[in-house]
């Protein structure tokens, strides 16, 4: 596959502000948008997600599905932490409505690394009435291609609570190995390492499994049962329609 991770540290450090917004359309029932207040929270003591790619969109679209083989979009989130791939791949497909992302991991925020990150970020995002469900992202950044998100949630008329678990798309072998994950992991989450990560994924660890849930860390290399495994549900989604004053 060799996807690059090339992106991904720049992402990681460009800013630590907690949420983008998409600025509410006054009017906006009346032309044809609806506005969501989105917050993602992560539920774990010992894993960082990747900033969420969130995916407002009707029924044709599909981001994920756990059993069938992963697209090199979610491939490039789980493995390398790469939003980029997703994104443009969501962005051009006709029945999505909207996509938004974050500017910053979300951290634990027990974390014992102390790092100025947030455990949750907020979106408020104005879209196509059209839009009916709602999919996300966000790797597990400390595993091999582990990731957790939602697929084809239905968007609430007022608000709706969901709880997310954790899954992993078999294609990279979990090493749990520092050299095979992304680099800013042990910093995330406090851990002191000489070992500095890569820069791509490797092709000798490739699988070519289907998306299967997560059955977290086993602790028998560098990842440490203690500190980076978790239990699901791994994150908290929260979604609230913003009604909009005539």
């Amino acid at each position: 596959m060799n996807i690059r991770k090339s992106a991904f540290r720049t992402l990681i450090f460009a800013g630590l502000a907690s949420s983008m917004f998409a600025p509410a359309i006054a009017m906006a029932d009346y032309y044809g948008l609806a506005t969501y207040r989105i917050t993602v929270q992560n539920l774990t003591a010992g894993q960082a997600f990747t900033p969420p790619v969130i995916a407002l969109h009707n029924r044709r679209a599909n981001v994920f599905a756990v059993g069938s083989p992963a697209n090199d979009g979610v491939i490039a989130i789980a493995e390398n932490g790469n939003l980029e791939p997703l994104i443009t791949a969501l962005s051009g497909d006709p029945n999505v409505y909207s996509v938004v992302q974050g500017n910053a991991p979300v951290v634990p925020a027990a974390n014992p690394g102390g790092t100025p990150f947030t455990d949750s970020v907020t979106f408020e995002v104005t879209t196509d009435r059209r839009a009916r469900f709602l999919s996300f992202v966000s790797m597990l950044i400390c595993t091999n291609d582990g990731f957790t998100g939602l697929n084809t949630v239905r968007l609430p008329f007022r608000s709706k609570t969901f709880l997310a678990a954790s899954y992993e798309t078999r294609t990279e072998q979990n090493t749990e190995d520092f050299a095979d994950i992304v680099p800013p992991c042990q910093g995330l989450i406090g851990v002191g390492s000489d070992d500095a990560g890569t820069g791509e994924s490797n092709p000798l660890l490739a699988e070519g499994g289907v998306i299967i849930p997560h059955a977290g860390v086993i602790g028998d290399n560098d990842l440490d049962r203690r500190v980076h495994d978790w239990a699901d549900p791994v994150a908290r989604i929260v979604i609230e329609r913003v009604r909009n004053k005539h």
